[in-house]
C-alpha cells in the first residue's frame, strides 16, 4: 500500500473548501492516515519547497505557505501518489480539466489550493517532514474489500 501527503494550503483553508477536498479523496477510496492543522513557519516552508530554491518564485511559494492554515494529510491506497495527483488536476487550475479539484476550483497558478507528493520517494520524504512516525495511524477499515 502506498502513502502520499496532501496540504491543502491556506486559500483551500481561507474560502471554505477543506471539507469538499477531502470527501474527493474519500470518495475515491483513499483511506485517511493522518490529519492535522498547521501554521506552517518559515522554516517548513523552506525545508518543503528545498527544491525550488533558488527559483524566482520561491519567496512567493514561502510567503503563501506561511500565510495562514494548511492542512496537512497523509493517504493511503493502491498507487496513491497518481492517483491524488490526477483527483488534483494540473498546476494551472485554467487548464485543469473539469471534474478535478483545481479544474472545479482553482483560480491561480501559485494559490492552487493543494499540494501532493509527486513520487513515493518524494512521499516519504514529506511525511516524515510534516507528520512525527507517531502521527500516523493505521486500523482495518470497514470498506477494505470494496475499495482495495
Amino acid at each position: 500500500m502506498q502513502r502520499t501527503l496532501i496540504l491543502l494550503k491556506p486559500d483551500a483553508v481561507q474560502r471554505h473548501l477543506v471539507g469538499e477536498i477531502i470527501a474527493r479523496f474519500e470518495r475515491k477510496g483513499l483511506r485517511l492516515v493522518a490529519l492535522k492543522l498547521v501554521q506552517a513557519g518559515r522554516a517548513l516552508a523552506e525545508q518543503h519547497y528545498a527544491v525550488h530554491k533558488g527559483k524566482p518564485f520561491y519567496e512567493s511559494l514561502l510567503s503563501f505557505l506561511t500565510s495562514g492554515p494548511t492542512v496537512a494529510l497523509v493517504w493511503e491506497g493502491r498507487e496513491a501518489v497518481a492517483v491524488c495527483r490526477n483527483l488534483m488536476g494540473l498546476t494551472d487550475g485554467a487548464k485543469s480539466p473539469p471534474g478535478t479539484i483545481r479544474g472545479d476550483f482553482g483560480i491561480s497558478v501559485q494559490n492552487n489550493l493543494v499540494h501532493g507528493s509527486d513520487s513515493p520517494e518524494n512521499a516519504a520524504l514529506e511525511i516524515a517532514l510534516w507528520f512525527k512516525n507517531e502521527e500516523l495511524v493505521t486500523f482495518a477499515h470497514a470498506d477494505a474489500t470494496w475499495a482495495g
